[in-house]
């Protein structure tokens, strides 16, 4: 699979196609008051399936939606009606927020015939494509998933970084969020950044839904620093937009890699890394 993206066009031509699992998996922060499932029920990509983000996470961790462990994730796959021969295509209603978080679990869990929907639900209406009401009930499948540590950056790894700097760091909070002008969405997390990170907001990287081209997407990481080996670990509020820049890594030619999954949601919450944030550069 050349592109970690598909196209409306490609999409529509493909959808009696048997062997592609549409998945919506759309997710919005709480003070949007927006009900992602009951969105999905009301309008969506004919024979997809909603993926919850929060739902299919670990249930022990305080921490919101951190990755499952693999037998949890193997059955919620098959619950989807997805085998490890499936191919899927992710989607959001936004364009492309919540769909890379989905794309890079699938990948962390060694399912690589996974892609995203350039431009989502919103392309997709604009260009009065079908939709579908409803809930629909796939048959269970049988899926067998394989966790890849490699791609998953842990708190100790992270703190370890700051002295180190043996990764880029890159923030896909919004500049206001990185340098602590603004508050962030979630309460009791202090304000500021990873030292040594590098603030690139994923809006930097998408427009009009949609992710930009490759060129241009080398071309901005140049910018930050990034060559052909250069190692990367992404972070955002909860590790969901972070991997907006890991879907854009993978587009630009440099490969998978590392997401903070806990991201500011555990580094801003707790006492002993208030010794390594920062609110400057």
């Amino acid at each position: 699979m050349s592109s970690s993206l598909i196209s409306t066009g490609e999409l529509a031509s493909r959808l009696a196609d048997p062997e592609l699992v549409i998945l919506d998996a759309s997710w919005h922060l709480p003070a949007a008051r927006r009900d992602p499932w009951q969105e999905f029920r009301i309008s969506h990509i004919p024979n997809a399936r909603f993926f919850d983000i929060d739902g299919i996470s670990d249930p022990n961790s305080p921490l919101p939606h951190m990755l499952p462990d693999v037998e949890q994730f193997s059955a919620a796959a098959g619950e989807l009606g997805i085998s490890n021969h499936s191919e899927i295509v992710v989607y959001d209603s936004t364009g492309l927020t919540s769909a890379a978080r989905c794309w890079w679990t699938f990948r962390v869990f060694g399912h690589q015939q996974v892609r995203v929907l350039n431009g989502g639900l919103p392309k997709w209406i604009a260009e009065k494509r079908p939709l579908d009401t409803g809930t629909p009930e796939p048959g269970r499948a049988s899926y067998v998933a394989r966790f890849l540590p490699e791609y998953v950056a842990e708190l100790p790894e992270v703190m370890e970084n700051c002295s180190s700097a043996g990764a880029l760091m890159l923030d896909a909070r919004s500049t206001a969020r990185f340098y602590a002008e603004a508050p962030e969405p979630r309460p009791g997390l202090q304000g500021g950044h990873i030292p040594g990170s590098k603030s690139l907001p994923f809006t930097e990287l998408v427009e009009d839904g949609a992710l930009i081209g490759s060129t241009r997407l080398k071309s901005l990481f140049a910018d930050y620093g990034v060559e052909e080996k250069t190692a990367v670990i992404t972070s955002c509020g909860s590790g969901v937009t972070a991997a907006i820049i890991n879907l854009a890594l993978v587009e630009a030619g440099y490969g998978l890699n590392r997401l903070y999954d806990g991201s500011w949601a555990e580094w801003g919450a707790r006492q002993d890394t208030s010794k390594f944030s920062s609110r400057s550069p």
